[in-house]
């Protein structure tokens, strides 16, 4: 791709980084970010941290975790088959019949998932992990253990696509979107005259437990969070629009509403979108989010929290897919909504201001 930005996020992409497995895509982040930040911050789980404006008194922190589904090998049979244990929400039946990237103590290597040929009946009814395994040529326990080992984790094997200079498809876009998002608001605002400190967290494990999250905003203690995430988008055959709230690629970065969000922060996000007339669409998150704005907003004495989505086709599949101009208008909304605030901003509910 032309576009240099764009070319950040391929290289993150093609990056393996299972939840608990992120220090080579947090070191490219970092390389990244390093540019423009005023500081790099780093902690004990391994979260890469963006500062602009370190020594202002009101913080505000963006939160896109760099960590994806895989696998976690389990346990080895006597053929050398390897067996596993999903490592986060991956769907069984995406995996049938894909290469893997497995992550190996001694090397990385590749291996296929096997499928049972249709002509031995193929694979009939529900499909568990426990029902899969990885061939990676080995032919036995022990030529496999001089490689790899119980713990070892993997990822479906698969290579960004382009699709028509619009959209961008891979494995891994929830969320490594999101902390490509956090860092281009880093490199943009660093030529802005900012009046808060922005903490741009490329955070690791949230499609596990969401530790990370959890650390970043214990140490950080902002005023006021944002999760940068990915959403559902309902815009493809067979999703039933009733049950979901219609998101659609191209359609502007997703506001979630309900309990957890804080009114005041999405009224600054419209505010910014209404100046930029940039569309937004909306979900709801009636009692939590799913996302990393559920543990900071637990963090300290508690930290209001908003959530903005990326529009994605085909969640937790080795084709997630998402649109550049969604992408684009996110980044845009992120910078606007914060140049715009002056850090005496009320974030208590119970005051009338907004």
């Amino acid at each position: 791709m032309a576009d240099t930005k764009y070319d950040v996020l391929m290289d993150l992409l093609h990056t393996p980084s299972p939840s608990s497995m992120e220090m080579e895509i947090q070191k490219k982040w970092i390389n990244y970010v390093k540019d423009y930040a005023d500081e790099i911050k780093t902690d004990h789980v391994g979260n890469a941290i963006g500062v602009l404006n370190p020594d202002a008194p009101f913080k505000v922190l963006l939160a896109g975790h760099c960590d994806e589904i895989g696998f976690i090998i389990q346990r080895i049979d006597e053929r050398g088959f390897i067996f596993f244990e999903k490592l986060g929400g991956i769907n069984p039946k995406a995996a049938i019949g894909m290469r893997v990237t497995v992550l190996g103590y001694q090397e990385t290597l590749t291996g296929v998932i096997g499928v049972n040929a249709q002509h031995h009946g193929g694979s009939k009814g529900d499909i568990g992990v426990q029902d899969l395994y990885m061939d990676c040529g080995f032919q036995s326990k022990e030529e496999a253990l001089k490689k790899v080992q119980i713990g070892d984790l993997c990822v479906l094997k698969t290579d960004p696509e382009i699709l028509q200079d619009r959209y961008i498809s891979a494995r891994g876009l929830d969320n490594r979107t999101g902390a490509f998002i956090v860092a281009e608001v880093i490199r943009k605002l660093s030529e802005k005259d900012l009046s808060i400190g922005v903490y741009g967290a490329s955070t690791v494990n949230e499609e596990t437990n969401m530790g990370g999250a959890y650390f970043a905003a214990a140490g950080i203690k902002p005023d006021f969070a944002i999760a940068v995430d990915v959403t559902f988008a309902t815009d493809y055959p067979n999703v039933d629009p009733k049950k979901l709230a219609e998101v659609h690629l191209e359609g502007g970065p997703v506001l979630a509403k309900g309990a957890p969000i804080h009114r005041k922060v999405n009224h600054w996000l419209e505010k910014a979108a209404k100046e930029k007339s940039i569309p937004l669409q909306y979900e709801l998150t009636p009692d939590a989010t799913r996302t990393d704005a559920d543990k900071m907003r637990y963090t300290g004495k508690g930290v209001p929290v908003a959530l903005v989505s990326l529009p994605l086709r085909y969640m937790h599949s080795p084709v997630e897919t998402v649109s550049k101009k969604d992408i684009d208008k996110e980044i845009e909304l992120l910078v606007t909504m914060l140049e715009n605030l002056t850090g005496d901003e009320d974030l208590n509910p119970l005051h009338d201001d907004v």
